[in-house]
């Protein structure tokens, strides 16, 4: 299962690079303006640091707009995947950039209908929204095994970028299941490596380590 990156901070991103578990970046609207700076510039300072697929999304919602759209930003770079969302004109945009051969990753994924739009039209990726699920009092996982299993039903090639992830137990679970990726905010990334018996044991070594006569390892 890849680990896509779900920010447009340059820090952030650069961190989990040098943690060695980046694959990937995904950006929205939101993310972009938390950056307060011009979204090409911000976009094209990802592409320098990140050789994986970045997706980044159209605000038209109309079907001329979006496409037009689309194809200026993915002429910016190689890796640029195009985030659509999930409507009528957004699914005309991701059939006709599919046919170009633009890369789109259809998001605000909520339903098994949506996944199969998607993979009917050709998008690349699906980005299914698992927490904005579970604070509706759904089970955003239940969705995300219902598409996996439709698409290996008909073999379809879309893949499933479980989206929207708020703890480490959605990735446990995500990976259970088979998803291609998860796109995961960096402050979750971090919560990953937590655990208080690894605290413990660095602990007890530590301590157990002081004991001996010479300490200096040579």
């Amino acid at each position: 299962m890849k680990i896509f990156v779900d920010t447009a901070n340059l820090d952030e991103i650069k961190q989990a690079i040098a943690l060695g578990i980046c694959d990937g970046v995904t950006t929205n609207p939101t993310l972009i303006s938390k950056e307060g700076k011009d979204f090409k510039e911000q976009i094209l300072e990802i592409c320098k640091i990140v050789s994986g697929p970045i997706s980044a999304e159209v605000v038209s919602l109309d079907f001329e707009g979006m496409l037009k759209e689309a194809r200026i930003i993915s002429s910016w770079a190689k890796n640029l995947v195009i985030k659509i969302p999930l409507t009528e004109d957004g699914i005309k945009t991701v059939k006709t950039l599919s046919n170009e051969g633009i890369k789109t990753n259809v998001t605000l994924v909520f339903s098994v209908n949506h996944a199969l739009l998607a993979a009917k039209a050709g998008g690349i990726y699906v980005s299914p929204f698992v927490g904005r699920l579970d604070d509706i009092g759904e089970e955003g996982m239940n969705l995300i095994s219902d598409i996996l299993n439709v698409y290996r039903n008909y073999h379809f090639s879309t893949q499933v970028i479980v989206a929207s992830v708020r703890h480490p137990i959605h990735i446990v679970k995500s990976a259970l299941l088979g998803a291609d990726i998860v796109t995961v905010p960096f402050s979750v990334i971090k919560q990953m490596f937590k655990h208080p018996l690894t605290d413990i044991g660095i602990k007890r070594f530590l301590d157990d380590w002081q004991k001996l006569p010479t300490k200096e390892i040579k």
